[in-house]
């Protein structure tokens, strides 16, 4: 597998972490997919293994214990090339104003969408500064913007957004980004707007050319759109 790419991809069982794995093991990369519902995960897995090597371990990025498991499974494959912390919760849906917050709500949402994605970086950096690889951390629109109901989850990916701009400072042999792909037409959009209609949102297939040049290409470590990306047509 040396001469494999090796990804590992949070919350790839659907919305942009699905669409971004088809790409990549069409490329021909070995993946570590990673998704809390077991159906979804071996249905991806399951497709995808026909083109490439799949290593599918469901569970919760928040739990320590999957994260050695994802972590053995990069090591089986012989290092890592790229991270990319997809996996989130939004938190309450509808989502309250930050005077009614369920603060064990809010803990679960910092656990998973920011202490988990640390935690995971942690155990693979080893593969990752072997290979020079690279992290993306998905990131969000709230997490610069003041939308009132997002306290949760938009502290959450400024959290993040700020970790990842530290990690690269600390680590300038790698490149750390941040990606907002900005608004996709995904189960966790939808849960935002219970009962409205989101179709007029772009699917998450169209964020992934956006995403593959901070993974093919050669942009500073950094905070990105997926619009600013995106090549016109």
């Amino acid at each position: 597998m040396s001469d494999t790419r090796v990804g590992l991809i949070t919350g790839a069982s659907r919305g942009l972490g699905r669409a971004l794995a088809r790409e990549l093991a069409g490329r021909g990369w070995a993946l570590v997919l990673d998704a809390r519902g077991v159906e979804g995960l071996d249905a991806i897995a399951g497709e995808l293994g026909a083109r490439t090597e799949v290593v599918a371990v469901a569970g919760d990025v928040a739990d320590a214990g999957h994260r050695q498991a994802l972590a053995a499974a990069v090591r089986r494959l012989g290092g890592l090339d790229l991270l990319v912390n997809n996996a989130s919760v939004l938190g309450p849906s509808p989502q309250p104003a930050l005077a009614d917050y369920p603060l064990a709500e809010l803990a679960r949402v910092i656990d998973v969408n920011l202490i988990a994605p640390l935690g995971l970086i942690q155990l693979v950096l080893p593969g990752l500064t072997e290979r020079d690889g690279r992290i993306v951390n998905v990131s969000s629109d709230a997490a610069l913007e003041p939308y009132p109901g997002w306290g949760g989850y938009g502290s959450s990916k400024a959290a993040l957004d700020h970790l990842s701009a530290i990690l690269a400072a600390e680590r300038t042999d790698l490149r750390v980004y941040a990606f907002d792909p900005g608004d996709m037409r995904t189960d966790l959009h939808q849960l935002a707007f219970p009962g409205e209609d989101i179709s007029d949102r772009p699917e998450p297939e169209t964020v992934v050319p956006a995403l593959l040049r901070l993974i093919d290409g050669d942009l500073p470590s950094g905070r990105y759109r997926g619009a600013d990306l995106t090549v016109p047509a």
